[in-house]
């Protein structure tokens, strides 16, 4: 395993991370006893892979239902030192319902501290202030560091940038998770903030929201040849000195395998990604042209100054993907949590779009008359079922 200093924290990273949200049981909080043997056994066995593989970062959530209390199992087991616990815990209005939480993770966990907490989405202005006001949430925070429950605190976010960099320059967090990988870079402006604090960098989710490469299409894995699609876009995101770790939604102990590959390519990244970042440029040309390629995203607005609160960036971003490289499935599962993911994936879709007026909102786009006509045809293209997000199912 590879080790990067995760920021101020001094803590030795690797460079890849177990994240925890895919082999618990229940996205509700459950008694043990109603865990099934095989899922605990399989979850047991996942965990002590990953420390075997030099993977000693654990990462969940209290949001994740079973997996803190079915963690609390095997976690114990290890040498403390030897392990770097990170969970994760929602911002709330009532900081004294942020530290009931966080109590109650620790005692899922059944550990003494956490090397790592997160404040967990804060993903809108409000629920920064949550976060950083006085007697708020990073106040509770401070209290349980000086009580030694917890070392570092960081937060997790899907929100927009601005307010990624926003909650960065408070300069009151150690670390960030958050999205960034080939398909999605709107994030490098937070981490090159994030740098220079001198803040841990985790990459949330690169193979699922990173466009679920563990099930890609034929187009996709011609593009990143002779690479798959997931060591692409591992030694994407590592070939960056300022990205620390990648979480590795793992569901069984198999699932860190392909990953692996990825460390030996590492010195000879310069190497190896041009010619294949050359060829998904020029699938996107040939299939849009250089213009659309290089100037579809200037001056499009945010969802809420959209009439309906179409989230046309994103609409048009999910097209990109299903056209260009045949990114169909991921495509549709994004487009349908649209009008479903609160502030985790916010916006609406374009049903309906040709009732509105989208001139005024779209007066700064070079692509101002044909947008709304894209938008009709993704809603074709893309529209079915509402989808929920995992933590609802």
């Amino acid at each position: 395993m590879l080790y990067r200093r995760f920021g101020r924290t001094e803590l030795q990273m690797p460079v890849f991370s177990c994240g925890g949200m895919r082999y618990q049981f229940k996205w509700q909080d459950i008694p043990q006893q109603q865990v099934p043997a095989d899922n605990q056994a399989n979850l047991e066995a996942t965990i002590k892979r990953s420390v075997e593989l030099g993977i000693n970062h654990i990462e969940t959530a209290r949001g994740y239902g079973s997996s803190e209390m079915q963690l609390g199992q095997v976690l114990p087991k290890f040498p403390r030192d030897q392990i770097i616990v990170q969970t994760k815990v929602s911002p709330k209005a009532d900081s004294q319902v942020f530290q009931a939480d966080f109590e109650k993770s620790l005692k899922n966990l059944q550990l003494d501290y956490v090397d790592l907490l997160g404040i967990h989405g804060i993903n809108t202005a409000e629920l920064l202030d949550y976060s950083i006001r006085p007697g708020g949430c990073l106040d509770v925070v401070r209290k349980l560091q000086a009580q030694g429950k917890v070392r570092f605190v960081g937060f997790s976010t899907h929100g927009p940038t601005d307010i990624i960099i926003q909650t960065i320059n408070t300069n009151q967090f150690d670390y960030v998770n958050l999205h960034w990988y080939y398909i999605n870079q709107v994030n490098w402006q937070a981490i090159e903030a994030a740098t220079r604090h001198d803040m841990g960098v985790f990459i949330i989710s690169p193979s699922d929201k990173g466009g679920r490469l563990y099930d890609p299409p034929q187009k996709l894995v011609d593009l990143c040849a002779p690479l798959s699609p997931m060591v692409f876009n591992d030694l994407f995101c590592l070939s960056h000195s300022d990205v620390h770790t990648l979480s590795l939604g793992a569901s069984k102990p198999t699932d860190f395998d392909e990953h692996l590959k990825t460390l030996d390519l590492l010195d000879r990244s310069d190497e190896i990604l041009p010619p294949i970042l050359a060829k998904w440029e020029k699938a996107a040309i040939s299939t849009f042209g250089e213009n659309w390629v290089k100037t579809w995203r200037v001056g499009l607005p945010r969802h809420e100054k959209t009439p309906g609160n179409i989230n046309i960036r994103t609409i048009l971003w999910l097209r990109n993907l299903a056209l260009a490289y045949d990114m169909h499935e991921y495509a549709k599962v994004r487009y349908n949590l649209l009008g479903n993911g609160s502030h985790w994936f916010p916006g609406n879709k374009a049903d309906g779009v040709e009732n509105l007026d989208l001139r005024e909102c779209l007066r700064n786009s070079p692509h101002a008359e044909r947008i709304p006509d894209l938008l009709r045809e993704t809603h074709k293209l893309l529209g079915g079922a509402k989808v929920k997000r995992l933590s609802q199912s």
